[in-house]
């Protein structure tokens, strides 16, 4: 009997999506709920635009360091455990946050939570190249990443609701809102390593034939890739991480990584500035999530189409540009929006197409370690740019040189992605850049 591919990816993403955008769901909502907390927090805490910017970045300090060795372990030992290792130190950490009680106690739990969830995003997409074929991970990769808009908008108006529970047992309401949204990841951590199959040999949901199939297709493609990179780089660790192609893709990844996490960071600060009411910015800011949303889920099956990857990757790039200066450049509230509206769509859409390229090319140690290098040296920016954006805002009053330096930072992508296709060849892989 002759074995569906469709209706196996079909199962895969059944299986393994929900948990794993769920899982995602919390981490987003939990690492930027910051920005809502900021509508309170910040004069609770004495805080300046430039205290809170650092307060953002300095959680990417020890998720940088901590990437690689985190993703090693990973392999080692198995995703299950190590995402639900991550998952219950985040979560619990998260709740911490309730408890601070100035500028220099808020840091040290940013930097603390950073370091809890390292290596849980690209141990994800380490995990997904296991068990989905390389035609497939833009639209998987973009689905499962899904889950940061998705959190946001319904996220973002509901810790603004949790605001409201001010003064309740003598607490705030920034401090309601991080010990309840805490919990679900510490619940799900206890779950997770008996609701997350392990390998695609293993799969109990699919059929002798299914597993079969499946596993000789991965295999298939990671002795092309072996093939590929026989010149050198392949499977050894260290020579894939110097390798100029992954240096390269570091760089790309170092000018978009931030986009969506910057805007999210700074949006309610940003429609607060409307003259808004807590309430209202929770909700106004769903907004722009959605065209998020949609922007991921497009722009991914557009990278999956054949021999157009790099061009999804310039349509996210040039969206975000044009939507990032023209939310900069316009006064009245409502263009202002509407361009924040286009530019989530191509600064959420950006990295799930990102993925695409780097995945198709690594494989086994060097995948984990390459993805994993690439997310830490790319996620620099997001130690800079919240501080960065900040400092803008105390300077100049307004918002609009941040959005302007963010619209520099995706056009810095686009040219590096330029240099890979020059360097290293228009056509020689179908799937994404091949680079030797």
């Amino acid at each position: 009997m002759a074995v569906s591919e469709q209706v196996v990816i079909g199962k895969l993403t059944r299986r393994l999506l929900p948990i794993l955008i769920f899982a995602y769901f919390i981490a987003i909502l939990d690492r930027a709920n910051v920005g809502v907390a900021a509508l309170t927090m910040n004069q609770d805490l004495g805080l300046s635009t430039t205290a809170f910017g650092f307060a953002a970045g300095v959680f990417f300090v020890p998720y940088v360091l901590l990437e690689i060795p985190s993703n090693l372990a990973l392999e080692r030992f198995g995703a299950r455990w190590w995402i639900a290792r991550i998952m219950l130190t985040w979560g619990l950490l998260s709740g911490a946050h309730a408890f601070v009680w100035s500028a220099g106690s808020l840091y040290v739990l940013r930097a603390l939570l950073g370091a809890a969830e390292a290596g849980f995003f690209p141990g994800v997409v380490f995990y997904l190249t296991l068990w989905y074929p390389s035609a497939y991970r833009g639209r998987i990769i973009s689905l499962f990443m899904a889950g940061i808009p998705i959190a946001l908008v319904i996220g973002t108006p509901v810790s603004t609701l949790l605001l409201q529970m001010d003064g309740i047992l003598g607490l705030h309401g920034w401090q309601w809102m991080y010990l309840l949204e805490g919990v679900p990841a510490v619940l799900l951590a206890v779950c997770i390593p008996f609701i997350l199959p392990s390998n695609p040999s293993e799969a109990k949901f699919l059929d002798a034939a299914e597993r079969t199939w499946l596993v000789e297709r991965l295999t298939k493609e990671e002795r092309e890739r072996s093939a590929l990179s026989a010149s050198g780089h392949g499977k050894q660790l260290l020579k894939a991480l110097l390798s100029p192609r992954v240096l390269l893709f570091c760089l790309m990844y170092y000018g978009l990584t931030n986009l969506n996490g910057a805007v999210s960071t700074f949006l309610p600060l940003i429609l607060k500035g409307f003259g808004l009411s807590q309430l209202q910015t929770g909700f106004v800011a769903a907004i722009p999530y959605l065209f998020g949303l949609a922007g991921m889920l497009l722009l991914g099956r557009l990278a999956d189409l054949p021999g157009k990857r790099r061009m999804a990757n310039y349509c996210a790039l040039t969206i975000s540009i044009i939507g990032l200066v023209g939310a900069g450049s316009a006064g009245d509230p409502t263009v202002k929006l509407i361009f924040l509206c286009v530019a989530a769509f191509g600064v959420f859409g950006a990295m799930p197409v990102f993925w695409g390229l780097p995945t198709a090319i690594l494989s086994g140690a060097a995948a984990a370690g390459g993805i994993a290098l690439i997310n830490a040296l790319g996620n620099l920016s997001s130690v800079v740019n919240p501080w960065v954006i900040g400092t803008i805002r105390d300077s100049t009053g307004d918002f609009n040189g941040g959005l302007y330096w963010l619209a520099l930072m995706a056009a810095m992508s686009i040219v590096v992605l330029t240099i890979i296709t020059v360097l290293f060849g228009r056509n020689r892989s179908s799937s994404a850049v091949e680079v030797r």
